[in-house]
């Protein structure tokens, strides 16, 4: 089926994005952000601009959130003119694996209307594949149509997990459990967007994020959703819509997987905080 028009713009628009990233690749210095620790280039803030621009010379009236801003010292928060649409854009998800010169970087776009997302595009530039999806128009990696796994997780199944997985300071029990005492197969790939975008595509089974933000999730989740899968917080509350009203960067942890490996993703979670 072709995919509706707005979402091949949005297409287009990633792989400009990320033929830019890609011009910068292994070229960049590793800059600050506001808060001194997290990790950002000029390569990030010039590909958010190409978005930014592109996006509103489209939708002038839909609000952005960004990642970066051109000052380093905020996020990009503009609330929408007319309307509940919102651009969440990450430029480059997997900064540090980027400037380190690993391949697991991606460029996200999402977009939530009533805090859904409706539409998202996970550009994984170093391989070159393009995942989207909108609502009603399925989940796609480039030209074939994807879906999340039915079956519950069996001896081998890859189980994603952010490379920082501490809540209030410690390792919670279900973490340390998967790590070291599981017959599935953990991966960490560094980039959120990536690891959550698998599970759409069927790669993975399940994908844990405990300290993420809203665009490392908003273009995984409207593909991830598409191709049939679950995506809610660690009590078992879907995470959209989400209210983003006033959104400075908060944290979005969630689970996100198939429904029978979600069941059994979210009982182990209860049972080994």
């Amino acid at each position: 089926m072709p995919l509706p028009a707005d979402l091949q713009f949005v297409i287009a628009l990633a792989r400009q994005a990320g033929e830019l990233v890609r011009t910068h690749a292994g070229k960049v210095e590793r800059l600050s952000k506001r808060n001194g620790a997290e990790a950002v280039s000029i390569a990030d803030r010039a590909s958010q601009r190409l978005i930014v621009d592109g996006l509103r010379a489209r939708f002038p009236n839909d609000g952005f959130i960004g990642e970066e801003s051109d000052s380093g010292d905020s996020i990009t928060n503009l609330p929408p003119r007319s309307g509940q649409r919102v651009w969440v854009i990450d430029p480059i998800d997997g900064t540090n694996n980027f400037l380190a010169g690993l391949g697991n970087y991606a460029v996200c776009i999402g977009l939530l209307d009533a805090g859904m997302p409706i539409l998202g595009v996970v550009y994984d530039v170093a391989r070159n594949h393009m995942l989207a999806a909108a609502r009603g128009a399925g989940a796609w990696c480039d030209d074939q149509p994807v879906r999340a796994q039915a079956s519950p997780l069996f001896d081998g199944a890859i189980l994603m997990l952010t490379s920082n997985m501490m809540i209030n300071d410690r390792l919670p029990g279900f973490a340390s459990r998967w790590m070291s005492a599981t017959i599935w197969k953990v991966r960490i790939l560094g980039s959120c967007a990536l690891e959550c975008a698998s599970v759409g595509t069927g790669v993975a089974h399940g994908a844990i994020t405990i300290n993420g933000k809203l665009w490392d999730v908003a273009a995984p989740a409207a593909i991830a959703l598409e191709a049939g899968a679950m995506l809610t917080d660690f009590t078992g509350k879907p995470v959209f819509p989400y209210n983003l009203a006033g959104y400075s960067g908060g944290k979005v942890p969630f689970l996100c997987a198939g429904p029978a490996a979600h069941a059994q993703l979210l009982a182990e979670i209860r049972q080994f905080p």
